[in-house]
């Protein structure tokens, strides 16, 4: 009963705001497919190689193997691109999608997610902040330059049973040596934050507008948890 009364007051809630702030974890993805890593099992479940390995997500998630061992790198990162590119968002996104296009001051995402779902799924590639940046960006893992640029034109084969990607590898293109997803991992001094900057400085000012219009703000969280706080 109680779970009832508390999707009536949220459905009100939306039904009633005139903006929607749209924030989102894995989670949201698992309907659609995709593994969400939670905990070493779950990761290991999705990736048995690394469970071979011995390695945690945190441990697997780290910007050192591009240079110590860049096709095991490539083959996480490529395995993850590839299916990120095949996988559907199911119909919640549009449904989320629809609702915030009928408020009058529209809506932002805010998401720590690397997928590119919510992109996939309609929605304005300017009303998106991507926290921890997008698999479907790249640049240097040696930050040769400040150049981010987007992954379109790579395509990484994986040898699932020996899992290493096959060669040649992405690469930069200022220096030609590894590329690596333009994503924040853990340990990582060298991710380059600037296009998360400039989403991040269209949210604020999307907030701007809705505060100065003294519009009713609802906050839709969906799929996060505490395991990575962002």
């Amino acid at each position: 009963m109680k779970v009832t009364e508390n999707i009536k007051k949220a459905a009100s809630a939306l039904k009633r705001s005139d903006a929607v702030l749209i924030t989102a974890g894995a989670g949201i993805g698992v309907d659609s497919g995709l593994p969400d890593f939670r905990g070493n099992k779950g990761f290991w479940k999705a990736y048995p190689p690394i469970a071979k390995l011995g390695l945690s997500f945190s441990e697997m998630a780290n910007p050192r193997w591009f240079h110590n061992n860049p096709r095991l790198a490539w083959a996480f990162y490529g395995h993850r691109l590839n299916l990120y590119r095949k996988t559907q968002p199911h119909k919640g996104f549009t449904q989320l999608l629809e609702i915030g296009e009928q408020k009058i001051g529209g809506y932002f995402v805010f998401t720590s997610n690397i997928d590119g779902q919510f992109q996939k799924a309609g929605y304005g590639e300017d009303r998106i902040e991507e926290c921890h940046g997008s698999i479907h960006y790249l640049q240097c893992s040696r930050v040769c330059s400040n150049k981010i640029w987007d992954a379109n034109q790579i395509e990484v084969e994986v040898d699932e049973e020996k899992f290493e990607a096959q060669e040649p590898l992405p690469e930069c293109v200022n220096c030609g040596r590894v590329a690596r997803p333009n994503i924040l991992m853990f340990g990582d001094w060298d991710w380059l934050p600037s296009r998360m900057d400039e989403q991040g400085q269209k949210m604020r000012a999307w907030l701007t507008r809705v505060e100065e219009g003294k519009m009713k703000l609802v906050v839709v969280e969906i799929g996060a948890g505490k395991a990575v706080p962002t």
